[in-house]
Order: C-alpha cells, then sequence, then structure tokens
C-alpha cells in the first residue's frame, strides 16, 4: 500500500511501519528536516519503509535536499506517478 503524507504527526508515523512505501507532500516535507522534531520517528520509520519527497515540494518551500533526514529518497512527478501504478490501493494522511 502506498501512502501520501500530507501533513506529519507522531500518531500518523507510528502507523507506517512496516507498509510499502511513503512518500511525503506538500507541508510534510517541512518534517523532513535533520534535527526538526520528527527526525527520530523517521529514522524509526526509514528502517522498515521506504521514504519518498517531491522534489518540486522541496523546492517550492526553499528546502535543500541537504538539509533533509538521511534515507528519504528524492522523486519527480513521474516517479511520483510510477508509485502510484505500481502500489496499490493509496492511502492518504492529512
Amino acid at each position: 500500500m502506498l501512502h501520501l503524507v500530507f501533513e506529519l504527526s507522531l500518531p500518523t508515523l507510528a502507523r507506517l511501519k512496516n507498509q510499502a512505501s511513503v512518500i511525503f507532500l506538500n507541508n510534510a516535507v517541512l518534517g523532513l528536516i535533520q534535527h526538526s522534531q520528527w527526525q527520530n520517528a523517521l529514522i524509526e520509520l526509514m528502517r522498515e519503509t521506504p521514504c519518498y519527497v517531491l522534489s518540486d515540494d522541496l523546492m517550492l518551500r526553499g528546502i535543500e535536499t541537504n538539509l533533509l533526514c538521511e534515507g528519504i529518497m528524492l522523486i519527480d512527478y513521474a516517479q511520483f506517478v510510477q508509485l502510484t501504478v505500481e502500489q496499490s490501493p493509496i492511502q492518504t494522511w492529512n
């Protein structure tokens, strides 16, 4: 199952463990920065779940990729579409 995360919260991150993939979008990308309040939960999540971030959402918010927590994979729109095709169903988290 593919999970699209638009807003971060600790309960949401806890539910995402052991899932197929997670894509962070919109304002959720703000929490992916190193040393954020979410860093420990993200590290735990990435041990078992591939995590992606849409490059355009980072660019729109002025976040450089070198500021991201290590292990989060950068994707573009074509890769986003490919993940949605490969992994069904899709769950959104607001």
